[in-house]
Order: C-alpha cells, then structure tokens, then sequence
C-alpha cells in the first residue's frame, strides 16, 4: 500500500468514512441558540440526577470530532440512562438552549428522540478527524531529519521497525491522543515530526548536545502510542496495554529490543536513548517514570511539551470559529485568547 492511499478518500471509505460526511453533515461547532436539531453524536459522559421535586432528569455530554455540547433529557431519564453506555454513538432530536452561558441541548419528550445507534447506522467520520498536513510530504522530511544522522548504527535502529510496511502504516495513520493535541487520524507522524524540527533548532542553539541521539530520541519518544490507542468507528479508544502499560513504558521496551537486533550496538546510548523516552513527560506527576538528567532528556521534554500546546491551541482556534476567547481549558489551566481582530 501506498502512503498516500492511506488517507485517500477509497481507504476512508472502507473504514466508514463516506466522501458525503467527510464534506457535510452538521456538527456542533455548528449549531446555535434556539436552533432545532437531529444530530449523531457519541455519549462521553452521563449521569442520572434527581431535582428537588423528586423528578428524574438525565445530564449527558456529547460530543462528536468538532466539540462537547451538554444535552438533559427531562421526559425519558431513567429509560434512557438504562439502555445507553459511555460510547454509545445516539441520534438525538431536541432543541438548543443556553444554560449559564453554554449550549445545551435539551432532548423532546418522544421516546424516539434518543435512539442508540449501530455501527453501519453511522459514519466514522463524525468522530474521527485527519490530518490537514500533507503525509507523503511530512513523512519525506521524517526521512531526512533521520537520513541526516551521522551515526551509522543509531540509523540503523531507526531501519529496523520503518523497513517493515506494517508498522509504517500504522505509525502514519496512528493518533498521538484521545483529547489533548494531535487527536486524529496521522497526528502522530504530525507530532513527531513537529518535535523532531524543533529538537534540531534547539540542538543547533547550544553547543554539547549530542544531535543524533536528540533527533533519534525525538523520533521514537512517541512510538508507543500506535500500541496505546486505536481507531473505533466511534472515535479514539486507549487499547488494554495502553490502559495497563502506557506509551512511555510501551516505547521503551520497543527501542530495547529493536537494539538487540543491531551487533555492538552501545550501551550507554541505549541506556541514554531509553532515559529519553521514559522521562520525555517531564515530571512524575505527568506520567514519567523518571525525570529527565540529561541535556537531551530535557530539551526533548521542553520540546514534547511546547508542540503538543502549540497543537492544543491551534484545536482551540479551529472549534472557536471566531471567537475571541475559548472556555477554560482544564488541559492548558487557562482560557486562551484566540482572535485579536477585534481587541
């Protein structure tokens, strides 16, 4: 297979991805007060409460790959939370308030006005975005940031999983999230890409740094998100070993083993390498085992962590529209100013 036919309008296709949803169907960036709706959507949240007259109501977040709206089913709460589940992909029908200052979606009263969906009922496309990057193009620039390595045998560990056509296709289409930043279809290859390029800048600024470790390291601190995650037809979904093991142990034990696989290779870039990946999160309380001790450790993290926000607020931009500012973003810790045309 072709790169490019990765994401070519036949292979979305056979994923579920319809040339007529991926140019049209309505989604909640949107849609506006008082507007009435039917729309697809996908369950991420639901919670059945009760008002202080003792009436049932059902709270629900929803969302599809442009954003969340809240929905509440006043007529149908307790029927309706019995039979939908955290994923469930429903077609609800209602119409769209505003309730303290957000969208909310309040559902009719017919029993019909919430119907669970199967997966042939719905596109894929509704859920899961792609890449605006070019692939072919960004994955020519991967070759040649690691072609231009000086290190014959740190080039050679780079060989070992990209001369397999399996991992390379699943390296370009892999997501490097659920949520957070790069949360679609080739956003892994996007990101890697993204930190490799400013790990060569950086690497460039200061002298001492060894640069093929840093571009290498760069290259495969993310490796194990293509274990972490996979595609549903209802979005992006952390796999079992990505619940019990995660990316960061994932990827480690990948470069140790694509090691064994090179005669001689040296032990303490290896060792040096493994810190790299193992530590790229920056702080234990953001899921590194380890703290970066090394000049390449943290010029990788401090690059990991500036493209991944540079990616979540360009996400921002794009689901604000024109907005000025966004909501607060539990992610950032803030609210982020995304339009200055009318400062």
């Amino acid at each position: 297979m072709k790169i490019g036919d990765l994401f070519s309008n036949e292979y979305l296709e056979k994923l579920g991805f319809s040339k007529e949803s991926l140019s049209g169907h309505k989604m909640i960036a949107d849609i506006s007060e008082n507007d009435v709706v039917n729309l697809i959507l996908k369950v991420t949240s639901k919670r059945l409460q009760e008002s202080r007259d003792g009436k049932k109501f059902l709270l629900l977040t929803l969302a599809d790959r442009s954003g969340e709206i809240r929905a509440v089913d006043w007529f149908n709460a307790a029927e309706n939370d019995a039979k939908i589940k955290i994923n469930s992909v429903v077609k609800i029908r209602g119409r769209v308030m505003m309730y303290m200052d957000k969208l909310q979606i309040n559902i009719d009263k017919d029993r019909d006005a919430l119907i669970i969906l199967n997966k042939e009922e719905y596109d894929s496309s509704l859920f899961i975005s792609t890449t605006k990057k070019d692939v072919n193009s960004m994955y020519s620039e991967f070759k040649n940031l690691i072609d231009g390595v000086s290190k014959q045998y740190l080039r050679e560990l780079i060989k070992v999983p990209f001369e397999d056509s399996d991992f390379v296709e699943e390296f370009l289409k892999a997501p490097a999230a659920i949520i957070v930043h790069h949360a679609y279809r080739g956003g892994l290859l996007e990101h890697t890409l993204g930190v490799m390029k400013l790990c060569k800048s950086i690497g460039e600024l200061y002298p001492g740094v060894n640069k093929d470790l840093l571009i290498v390291g760069a290259a495969m601190h993310d490796v194990g998100k293509i274990y972490e995650y996979k595609i549903e037809p209802y979005g992006i979904e952390r796999t079992t070993e990505g619940e019990l093991i995660g990316h960061i142990v994932l990827g480690a034990k990948m470069v140790n083993d694509w090691a064994k696989k090179i005669s001689n290779f040296p032990k303490k870039d290896l060792y040096h390498l493994i810190h790299m990946i193992l530590s790229h999160h920056g702080e234990l309380e953001w899921g590194s085992p380890t703290l970066p001790k090394t000049l390449e450790a943290v010029i990788l993290h401090h690059a990991d962590d500036l493209d991944s926000k540079i990616g979540q607020i360009n996400s921002l931009k794009e689901k604000n529209g024109k907005a000025k500012w966004s909501d607060y973003d539990r992610y950032l810790g803030r609210k982020v100013m995304l339009n200055w045309d009318d400062f």
